[in-house]
Protein backbone atom coordinates (compact mmCIF):
# COMPACT_ATOMS: atom_id res chain seq x y z
CA UNK A 1 0.00 0.00 0.00
CA UNK A 2 1.41 3.38 -0.99
CA UNK A 3 1.78 6.17 1.60
CA UNK A 4 -0.95 8.23 -0.11
CA UNK A 5 -3.40 5.32 0.01
CA UNK A 6 -2.58 4.70 3.68
CA UNK A 7 -3.16 8.41 4.49
CA UNK A 8 -6.51 8.36 2.70
CA UNK A 9 -7.57 5.22 4.55
CA UNK A 10 -6.61 6.80 7.89
CA UNK A 11 -8.49 10.04 7.11
CA UNK A 12 -11.55 8.08 5.99
CA UNK A 13 -11.49 6.01 9.18
CA UNK A 14 -11.12 9.10 11.38
CA UNK A 15 -13.96 10.91 9.59
CA UNK A 16 -16.18 7.86 9.96
CA UNK A 17 -15.44 7.66 13.69
CA UNK A 18 -16.10 11.39 14.08
CA UNK A 19 -19.42 11.08 12.24
CA UNK A 20 -20.47 8.17 14.46
CA UNK A 21 -19.50 10.09 17.62
CA UNK A 22 -21.46 13.18 16.52
CA UNK A 23 -24.49 11.06 15.70
CA UNK A 24 -24.36 9.33 19.08
CA UNK A 25 -24.04 12.58 20.98
CA UNK A 26 -26.78 14.43 19.13
CA UNK A 27 -29.24 11.55 19.01
CA UNK A 28 -29.29 11.40 22.82
CA UNK A 29 -30.20 15.07 23.16
CA UNK A 30 -33.79 15.93 23.99
CA UNK A 31 -34.96 18.74 21.77
CA UNK A 32 -37.57 21.01 23.24
CA UNK A 33 -39.73 23.28 21.14
CA UNK A 34 -42.01 24.26 24.02
CA UNK A 35 -42.40 28.01 24.43
CA UNK A 36 -42.49 29.16 28.06
CA UNK A 37 -43.93 32.53 29.05
CA UNK A 38 -41.33 35.15 29.83
CA UNK A 39 -41.48 36.80 33.26
CA UNK A 40 -43.21 40.17 33.31
CA UNK A 41 -43.87 42.76 35.99
CA UNK A 42 -47.07 40.89 36.90
CA UNK A 43 -45.16 37.83 38.11
CA UNK A 44 -44.61 37.41 41.85
CA UNK A 45 -40.88 37.21 42.60
CA UNK A 46 -39.28 35.96 45.80
CA UNK A 47 -35.64 35.56 46.71
CA UNK A 48 -34.19 33.73 49.67
CA UNK A 49 -32.50 30.49 50.65
CA UNK A 50 -33.18 26.85 49.82
CA UNK A 51 -32.00 23.91 51.85
CA UNK A 52 -32.48 20.69 49.91
CA UNK A 53 -31.80 17.36 51.55
CA UNK A 54 -32.03 13.80 50.26
CA UNK A 55 -30.54 10.52 51.45
CA UNK A 56 -27.27 11.24 49.62
CA UNK A 57 -27.16 15.01 49.16
CA UNK A 58 -27.51 18.25 51.05
CA UNK A 59 -27.57 21.53 49.17
CA UNK A 60 -27.91 25.05 50.53
CA UNK A 61 -28.12 27.87 48.03
CA UNK A 62 -29.74 31.11 47.01
CA UNK A 63 -33.21 30.67 45.56
CA UNK A 64 -35.10 32.90 43.15
CA UNK A 65 -38.72 31.93 42.59
CA UNK A 66 -41.08 33.51 40.06
CA UNK A 67 -44.75 32.61 39.70
CA UNK A 68 -47.26 34.07 37.24
CA UNK A 69 -50.98 34.49 37.79
CA UNK A 70 -51.57 31.81 35.16
CA UNK A 71 -49.38 29.25 36.97
CA UNK A 72 -46.09 29.56 35.14
CA UNK A 73 -43.19 28.82 37.48
CA UNK A 74 -39.46 29.47 37.52
CA UNK A 75 -36.92 28.41 40.13
CA UNK A 76 -33.23 29.28 40.03
CA UNK A 77 -30.87 27.90 42.67
CA UNK A 78 -27.41 29.38 42.75
CA UNK A 79 -24.30 29.41 44.85
CA UNK A 80 -22.95 32.93 44.77
CA UNK A 81 -23.13 35.29 41.81
CA UNK A 82 -22.94 33.61 38.44
CA UNK A 83 -22.97 29.98 39.58
CA UNK A 84 -26.36 28.50 38.70
CA UNK A 85 -26.80 25.05 40.20
CA UNK A 86 -30.34 24.42 38.98
CA UNK A 87 -32.75 26.20 36.70
CA UNK A 88 -36.36 25.00 36.49
CA UNK A 89 -39.04 26.39 34.19
CA UNK A 90 -42.48 24.85 34.33
CA UNK A 91 -46.06 25.43 33.32
CA UNK A 92 -49.13 23.24 33.80
CA UNK A 93 -47.96 20.54 31.39
CA UNK A 94 -44.30 20.99 30.48
CA UNK A 95 -41.00 21.47 32.34
CA UNK A 96 -37.33 22.07 31.66
CA UNK A 97 -34.59 21.50 34.23
CA UNK A 98 -30.94 22.36 33.64
CA UNK A 99 -27.79 23.29 35.53
CA UNK A 100 -24.90 21.53 37.25
CA UNK A 101 -27.10 20.02 39.96
CA UNK A 102 -29.48 18.64 37.31
CA UNK A 103 -26.64 16.69 35.66
CA UNK A 104 -27.60 16.28 31.99
CA UNK A 105 -30.92 18.10 32.48
CA UNK A 106 -34.32 17.13 31.21
CA UNK A 107 -37.28 18.64 29.40
CA UNK A 108 -40.63 17.22 28.49
CA UNK A 109 -44.20 16.71 29.66
CA UNK A 110 -44.45 16.83 33.46
CA UNK A 111 -46.40 13.55 33.49
CA UNK A 112 -43.40 11.79 31.87
CA UNK A 113 -40.73 13.17 34.21
CA UNK A 114 -38.10 10.79 35.57
CA UNK A 115 -38.74 9.74 39.20
CA UNK A 116 -35.68 11.61 40.53
CA UNK A 117 -37.15 14.93 39.29
CA UNK A 118 -40.72 14.59 40.55
CA UNK A 119 -40.00 16.26 43.90
CA UNK A 120 -38.60 19.29 42.12
CA UNK A 121 -41.54 19.40 39.72
CA UNK A 122 -44.04 19.25 42.61
CA UNK A 123 -42.67 22.56 43.95
CA UNK A 124 -44.76 24.52 41.44
CA UNK A 125 -47.99 23.32 43.08
CA UNK A 126 -46.62 24.11 46.53
CA UNK A 127 -45.90 27.71 45.56
CA UNK A 128 -49.26 28.09 43.83
CA UNK A 129 -51.06 26.88 47.00
CA UNK A 130 -49.10 29.13 49.38
CA UNK A 131 -47.97 32.19 47.41
CA UNK A 132 -47.30 34.44 50.41
CA UNK A 133 -45.46 32.06 52.74
CA UNK A 134 -42.19 33.30 54.23
CA UNK A 135 -41.18 29.68 54.93
CA UNK A 136 -42.19 26.82 52.69
CA UNK A 137 -41.33 23.24 53.64
CA UNK A 138 -42.13 20.37 51.34
CA UNK A 139 -41.28 16.68 51.77
CA UNK A 140 -41.45 14.25 48.85
CA UNK A 141 -40.29 10.74 49.72
CA UNK A 142 -36.74 11.04 51.05
CA UNK A 143 -36.34 14.61 49.76
CA UNK A 144 -36.92 17.73 51.88
CA UNK A 145 -37.14 21.23 50.43
CA UNK A 146 -37.01 24.15 52.86
CA UNK A 147 -37.35 27.66 51.47
CA UNK A 148 -36.89 30.82 53.58
CA UNK A 149 -37.76 34.16 52.02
Amino acid sequence: MSPITADRAMVTTLLSLLAIAIFCLTSCTTLSFHQFSEPTTGWQTKSGQLMYRSAKTTLIGDALVRVSKTGDFELTVSKGPGITLLSLRQDATFAKISGAFARQGWSGPVAQAPPQLRGWLALRDQFLRAPNQKILRYVAGNETFLFRF
